[in-house]
């Protein structure tokens, strides 16, 4: 029987490596690839400019693609369940094929749409591509527990072999003679929307770092992969948080929207490594792979992974609320220059790098304002380009070592810790102009400055700039002592309730 197929792109917005697609086009006379602005995961409270820019940037890309190909992108707006049906009658749809998706609100989505689709006569395919294994399997594999440790991990996966390879793109052979009606209000019903149409306020928009979509994801792969002596020897905690451009690769957004597959990545990286010397998991770029992985399975097997109550590996830390630090920290105004121009690059770009993350998580949390890191990872949600489910929380509990990282003693000064790779404070200089003027010895601690000197830079702390919103020295040291007592607390309630010990 030929097919009128929806293929549903969500995540997996690329043409390769996309056995759902394929699927779709098995048996087809008439191919309607599908993207829907679905108000739960699409609205302006958890998705930043950068982030909304992004996605425009693939969906257009998207298209170019399809239609290289006779195809096109149609882009509906509403609630998938509610989108569906209309969507079933109108084109009289006999099969829809999607990318598996492990986030908890789109299992039940999918079991919504898989049940209505159901009733409508129509076929529903999906198949794994998002992630490099089967993220079910690697959990039955440890018993029906996600596995809590790297290292865990890392033998499961090993028992699992290598990676499925991935598939090529379709080609105009594949498509053969599958068709997608397109009417010529195609445009006005299905177009990609603007910013504008999206009420974005278009005007503090800076020049675009990273453009969003699959072309510019397999060329700047290819870019990187030509650095072979920097991708054999790529350790992720010796590289910079405060260079001036980035120093790993940010393919991270492009991982994140499934416009580069991570098996792809995974396999080129393979490819590179063959018959050289090169650094090994948990540093290596493979190591950063298996990272993510690690996170999915997490976030897989513990119930309310994104939440510190009820989820029973995390930490429960009496975090103070203060929506004072919180805005301060949120806008960068900390009074902590290096703090203050990471939240700065992070807003102005939808980028920073790992260990800047670390700095500005730790100082959130447990370091230095004792927020719970619920609240850093909502800014991080909508903020970062490359905002994952899975990840950010999964980092989150971590930085505030709330839970997989226990070492809460160890804390990064918001001082210290950028000297180490930026002495002169040139990052700072580039994020917060403000400060530019300050020579090296006082730009990360603008306060301790002479008066005459403020003067001289033409920034007045307290004035132009804030002061520091905490005594880093003196609240570190008792957060230190507040973590010990929420550790203390849960050995105790630990030996009150035995449960099985996962991972």
């Amino acid at each position: 029987m030929a097919h009128t197929c929806i293929h549903w792109f969500r995540k997996g917005l690329r043409l390769h490596d996309n056995p759902a697609l394929m699927a779709a086009l098995r048996d087809c006379k008439e191919l309607y690839p599908v993207f829907i602005l679905d108000p739960y995961l699409h609205n302006n409270t958890c998705v930043g400019i950068n982030r909304w820019r992004f996605l425009i940037g693939a969906l257009k890309d998207l298209d170019c693609s399809l239609r290289k190909l006779n195809s096109r992108l149609f882009v509906v707006r509403g609630k998938p369940e509610d989108v569906f049906p209309k969507l079933f009658s109108q084109w009289k749809v006999t099969k829809l094929t999607y990318e598996y998706d492990t986030e908890p609100y789109s299992l039940s989505r999918d079991k919504t749409v898989t049940a209505l689709s159901k009733e409508h006569g129509v076929k529903v395919i999906y198949k794994i591509s998002h992630t490099l294994y089967d993220i079910d399997r690697i959990i039955e594999e440890n018993n029906g527990k996600a596995p809590l440790t790297y290292n865990r991990m890392q033998a499961i996966v090993k028992t699992l072999g290598p990676p499925k390879r991935p598939i090529p793109a379709p080609t105009m052979e594949d498509m053969g003679d599958v068709e997608t009606p397109c009417s010529e209000n195609h445009e006005k019903e299905y177009g990609i929307p603007t910013l504008e149409e999206l009420c974005q306020d278009t005007a503090a928009l800076r020049e675009e770092q990273f453009a969003g979509g699959e072309q510019e994801a397999l060329r700047r792969l290819d870019e990187h992969m030509k650095r072979t002596g920097w991708v054999c020897s790529f350790e992720k905690p010796q590289t910079s948080p405060n260079s001036l451009s980035p120093s790993t690769t940010v393919l991270s957004p492009y991982v994140t929207f499934g416009c580069l597959s991570a098996r792809t990545f995974w396999w080129r990286l393979t490819d590179v490594y063959q018959g050289k010397k090169h650094s090994d998991p948990p540093v290596s770029l493979h190591g950063q792979l298996l990272w993510r992985e690690f996170f999915y399975t997490a976030s897989v097997g513990i119930p309310n992974f994104n939440k510190m109550e009820g989820n029973p590996v995390c930490t429960q830390v009496d975090w103070d609320t203060n929506p004072e630090y919180l805005a301060a920290w949120r806008e960068a105004r900390t009074g902590f220059p290096f703090i203050d121009a990471i939240m700065t690059q992070l807003r102005q770009e939808g980028w920073i790098h790992h260990l800047a993350r670390h700095a500005v998580a730790c100082f959130l949390t447990r370091g230095d304002l004792w927020i719970s890191w619920e609240e850093g990872q909502k800014v991080f949600e909508e903020l970062l380009l490359d905002g994952d489910w899975a990840l950010n929380a999964g980092n989150w509990q971590w930085l505030s070592a709330s839970a997989f990282f226990h070492q809460f003693f160890r804390v990064y000064s918001p001082v210290a810790f950028g000297k180490k790779t930026d002495k002169n404070g040139d990052y700072i200089k580039k994020y917060l102009p403000l400060l530019r003027k300050f020579p090296a010895t006082y730009i990360y601690e603008p306060w301790k400055a002479p008066l005459s000197i403020q003067q001289a830079a033409g920034c007045i702390v307290g004035k132009d700039y804030p002061h520091p919103i905490a005594q880093h020295e003196v609240i570190s040291k008792k957060n230190i002592q507040r973590m010990k007592l929420a550790y203390a607390k849960r050995s105790t309630d630990s030996a009150d309730t035995p449960s099985k010990k996962q991972g």
